[in-house]
Parts: C-alpha cells; sequence; structure tokens
C-alpha cells in the first residue's frame, strides 16, 4: 500500500522524533500526535480521529515504557500498551488503512541461548512485557493489516542509555554497569528507517528490528566511552551485585533479536550496533575516537 498520509501516535518520543525527521523531506503528509491531541485509550475518540483523516497507515508510537513503574501501575501499563493498540487497530480496520504497532523485547523470558526470531514463542515476565504483548495480540486480531515490530535498547533524541552514561561520565571517576544483560542496541533513526522501508511491501507480520549484532550494557557503555573519547573507569557487574531495594521488573538476561522476517526479504539490512551508534554520536557533536 502506499503511504500518502501516516498518523503517528507518541510522534515526540525517540522514535517518533526520528520518523519526523524523515517524512519531513517527503511528500507523505504527516498527522503527529500526541497523548494531549489524541488519547488512544478512548475508542470514540480514536475512531472520529481516523475517521476525519482518513490516514492510509497508523504508526503507534504510544506506549508506557517505564518498564519498572509499569509493576506499580498495571492498570495504566494495561491502557496504553493493550487497549490503546486495540482502539487503533478496529479504527484501521474499518477505514482500510495498514497499522505498524512498535513492540519490545519483552515479551520473551530472556533464558534463550541463540537469538529469537519472530517465531519463538512469547513468555513475558513483567507487567510491562505482559502488557506490550497484549497489545501486539490485540492488534493482530483486529486489523488485518498490521506490522508488529519488536525492538530493543532504543535510543535517540530523548532520555535514554547513551545519554545517562554521557552525563554520569561527566560526573563520576567510576561507573558501574551490568555484564549480563545480553541484547542489541538499537539507535531510533535505525528502526524509523526500517519502519518506513517495511510498510510499502505490504508484507504483513510480525518483524523484529533491531541493528545487527549484540553486545552486553557493560561492553556498549565501554563502547560509548570510547566513541565519545571519555576517560572514565567503567566496572562490570553482575545484576545481582547491582540491585537495589526498589521493586523493579524482571530484566530479561538475553534478549537478542534476529531480524529474520526483514533479512529474509534480501533488500535491506539494518546496521550493526556500532556503526549506528557512530552516527547517532556524530549527530550528538561527537566525532569518532
Amino acid at each position: 500500500m502506499e503511504m500518502k498520509k501516516v498518523l503517528i501516535t507518541g510522534a515526540y518520543g525517540q522514535l517518533g522524533r526520528s520518523l519526523l525527521s524523515i517524512l519531513k523531506d517527503t511528500d507523505i503528509e504527516v498527522l503527529p500526535t500526541d497523548a494531549d491531541t489524541l488519547d488512544i485509550c478512548d475508542y470514540s475518540q480514536v475512531e472520529k480521529f481516523v475517521a476525519a483523516h482518513k490516514p492510509d497507515t497508523i504508526i503507534n508510537c504510544a506506549a508506557h515504557t517505564a518498564v519498572d513503574k509499569c509493576e506499580t501501575d498495571a492498570e495504566n501499563a494495561g491502557r496504553i500498551n493493550a487497549k490503546g493498540p486495540a482502539n487503533l487497530a478496529m479504527a484501521a480496520e474499518k477505514t482500510g488503512a495498514q497499522i505498524v504497532q512498535v513492540s519490545t523485547d519483552y515479551v520473551f523470558d530472556g533464558n534463550a541461548e541463540k537469538p529469537y526470531t519472530e517465531e519463538d514463542k512469547t513468555n513475558p515476565q513483567s507487567v510491562y512485557g505482559r502488557t506490550k504483548l497484549a497489545g501486539e495480540e490485540a492488534v493482530i486480531k483486529n486489523c488485518s493489516r498490521h506490522f508488529i515490530v519488536r525492538t530493543a535498547w532504543l535510543y535517540g533524541e530523548g532520555n535514554n542509555f547513551v545519554k545517562t552514561m554521557l552525563k554520569l561520565a561527566d560526573e563520576k571517576d567510576t561507573i558501574k554497569v551490568v555484564n549480563d544483560q545480553y541484547g542489541t542496541p538499537t539507535s531510533s533513526m535505525e528502526l524509523a528507517r526500517m519502519i518506513l522501508h517495511i510498510i510499502p511491501s505490504g508484507q504483513y507480520g510480525i518483524y523484529h528490528g533491531t541493528c545487527e549484532g549484540e553486545t552486553n550494557w557493560y561492553e556498549f557503555a565501554c563502547e560509548i566511552m570510547k566513541q565519545a573519547g571519555k576517560n572514565v573507569k567503567v566496572l562490570s557487574v553482575t545484576t545481582n551485585e547491582y540491585q537495589t531495594n526498589e521493586k523493579t521488573a524482571i530484566r530479561p538476561a538475553y534478549s537478542v533479536l534476529e531480524n529474520k522476517k526483514l533479512n529474509s526479504m534480501g533488500e535491506y539490512r539494518m546496521e550493526g550496533w556500532k556503526e549506528a551508534l557512530a552516527e547517532y554520536m556524530n549527530m550528538m557533536g561527537y566525532s569518532r575516537v
């Protein structure tokens, strides 16, 4: 399906901003919304908005992503992560639009020993993971023209791990980072490019969309310091050593996603995670060291 008019919910989060940045140089009409302009949890509001504007594509970037807060705010997490996508999917089905639902590695339990593919069994271990999986299922059930795109370790324009590490490097001599949680850092620009690549294909279904390769948080932090030219000591610790007394969500120990479906299409591959990080650091004014 050709993209002429795109509704982006959660348009001012990390992924939304990257999509807006790419689409501003195209002739595609973009309808950016956030919680103030469109409450995705209110079906009548969603239905009216979609019927009035008639987008051919809806990209849902809105989510309750504060993983630890979801544990103590399960009702709200369910509304935003499951009910909201269901409402958007129903409205899309009614008007003939297609929908992209952005999901997460947290739908898996993190006990694998090799990268998860789109066919692997889901088994979320946290409120965040369970509500995001419910969102996937609601979109699949309610809209026949759906793309589910699972990503992980996202960073872009907003609060994220890269910026946290750089801030800590300016404040401390030593930083402790966990070394036993594995995944793939993914830049929001790379994810935005991938989403905009698959939309016109009409090849609906579940996709994994992360940068290529794998690492752990400690190695990721070391690479950030290297690329930024920061001389700070990064200490590797286990998750247990790092634990605080606060109630936190279970983190998947291994959540590397394989972009099997995307790569099997053969036209497009996402960048390696170090290369994508270099592009991001360059955008922030750091030249590669």
